[in-house]
């Protein structure tokens, strides 16, 4: 398993849930609503990707869409966290890509199969480097943003968020349980979209957060 680093602390990444449809406007966009409560799926950590290694997309793809999230950290687990206390259990912020091979994931929808590969294929999880959780006030007050080849897609605004950060960490912990290590992607806005080998895609969460990502 892989290991990410935040300030002076390694951990051994666990699992990695991925929320879909927390944003309204991306559900819209998707021919989507928002249900009662958190759609959760899980990617492999070997989708992980981080550092200077460039994208690689699936061959098996021709359709492959960027999704840039807020991704949280797990330094402390359990089984039902409190919603006030689960912003406690987290040990640092990234942002991430949920890479999603768009025209898998329809086929699947259609044939009603799972769609784990359309989400879940090497790769498909990359991340910035996380800075510690104490660098940040309110997690709900943020905002973060992705240019392709310098033109921006994608701006959200933490606040716009169906579930709350705090609320998801207290909704996996009863359903799955949280490890140290575990990474919950939280969900992207709308502008989600293609991308192709020689793309430079640019991730901000301004004053905190660079990154840029090349597409092999």
């Amino acid at each position: 398993m892989p290991d990410i680093r935040i300030a002076d602390r390694e951990l051994r990444v666990a699992n990695i849930f991925c929320v879909g449809r927390n944003y309204l406007e991306h559900a819209k966009e998707m021919g989507s609503s928002i249900g009662a409560e958190p759609m959760v799926f899980l990617k492999p950590s070997s989708a992980l990707v981080q550092g200077e290694a460039p994208l690689v997309l699936p061959q098996w793809s021709s359709e492959v869409h960027h999704e840039t999230e807020l991704v949280v950290a797990i330094g402390r687990g359990g089984r039902d966290i409190p919603v006030e206390e689960a912003l406690s259990h987290v040990a640092g912020y990234a942002l991430g890509l949920d890479l999603t091979a768009r025209d898998v994931q329809a086929a699947a929808k259609k044939a009603g199969n799972p769609w784990t590969l359309a989400k879940g294929f090497a790769g498909a999880a990359p991340v910035s480097d996380f800075i510690a959780a104490d660098t940040i006030r309110d997690p709900q007050a943020l905002e973060f943003t992705l240019q392709r080849n310098g033109e921006l897609k994608q701006h959200a605004q933490t606040a716009d968020m169906a579930f709350g950060i705090a609320t998801l960490i207290a909704w996996i912990s009863a359903r799955f349980g949280l490890q140290e290590g575990d990474l919950i992607f939280t969900g992207t806005p709308e502008g989600v979209g293609p991308i192709v080998s020689g793309d430079v895609l640019e991730l901000s969460l301004p004053g905190l957060i660079q990154k840029t990502f090349r597409v092999a």
